[in-house]
């Protein structure tokens, strides 16, 4: 097990959620990535007296669509500046009655169905595998259920979370295919962002803020965007009043993940030293450093 290390609470803003409030000694930093440029300049600060980098996944002024977001450099800039636990705030659609318009869900899992991202630092020159059999980490969830009940927030806890490629909305075929595998909510941004930073070593954790229905349901027409934005507004202004209660919530000191987040590289790469490409393992310095 490894020391106790400073905290640094990376949040990465989704829909509506583009600066963060608040924030001691507030800083806009840009930073260089091997894998590219990452969405956004870093607002960095701290907020409760914990370290605090904050990435909007759009862009200031909503410049990326769910595709073509940079996942791996956005990951790989938030390692570098020494971030230890990921919370995504995300917008989504809901395909459950009781998971309604204005409420959070603290996500458990997801089901990728995204087809036009890259989903992996490793790859030719540096293979290597990890487990996302449990893709979010528990104390970083229970952080957030508290925070979200204290606002205020109705919360749910547990939910699986469909990514889809987008940008189009679902058709009601997929909406009610979702639906009958037992998705919670329906999302556009949050793979390959968990798989990522599951290989960055990151504890990460999302919490979903329902927009909508989808389409699936009866008495609501399907998804608009004048809708989506107006719900937005309200979610956004509550997201922001959870995190700056989660400083309170997470030690400034912070002991190895209990779950092993920080640890998923153990034993997860299989190239032999002799045949890794140099080239690869410079990209991963960050993401890999302290197992290459």
């Amino acid at each position: 097990m490894r020391a106790a290390m400073q905290t640094k609470l990376g949040i990465i803003g989704g829909s509506g959620l583009y600066d963060i409030a608040g924030l001691a000694n507030p800083q806009w930093q840009e930073v260089a990535s091997p894998w590219g440029a990452p969405s956004d300049a870093i607002l960095t600060g701290t907020l409760g007296g914990v370290a605090m980098a904050f990435l909007p996944r759009h862009g200031r002024g909503h410049v990326h669509s769910p595709t073509s977001v940079p996942y791996r450099a956005n990951i790989d800039a938030l390692k570098r500046l020494g971030v230890t636990d990921v919370i995504s705030v995300s917008a989504c659609g809901s395909f459950r009655e009781d998971m309604a318009p204005g409420d959070f869900i603290i996500v458990d899992q997801f089901i990728d169905r995204t087809f036009a991202r890259e989903k992996s630092f490793f790859g030719p020159g540096c293979v290597a595998h990890v487990s996302i059999a449990h893709p979010v980490c528990t104390r970083l969830g229970d952080a957030c259920e508290t925070a979200a009940r204290d606002v205020g927030v109705r919360v749910h806890r547990g939910g699986t979370y469909l990514a889809m490629e987008g940008p189009q909305f679902s058709s009601m075929a997929e909406s009610r295919l979702y639906r009958s595998w037992g998705c919670a909510v329906i999302g556009m941004t949050n793979m390959p962002e968990a798989k990522l930073a599951r290989e960055a070593e990151l504890c990460y954790a999302t919490v979903a803020m329902v927009t909508d229905y989808d389409c699936w349901h009866p008495d609501h027409g399907a998804v608009d965007v004048a809708t989506v934005i107006a719900t937005l507004t309200g979610n956004s202004a509550k997201a922001a009043q959870m995190i700056g209660l989660l400083p309170r919530l997470l030690e400034t000191d912070r002991a190895p993940c209990p779950h092993g987040c920080d640890r998923a590289l153990d034993h997860a790469i299989m190239t032999a030293p002799a045949r890794r490409d140099p080239a690869a393992l410079a990209r991963l310095d960050a993401v890999a450093g302290r197992v290459l």
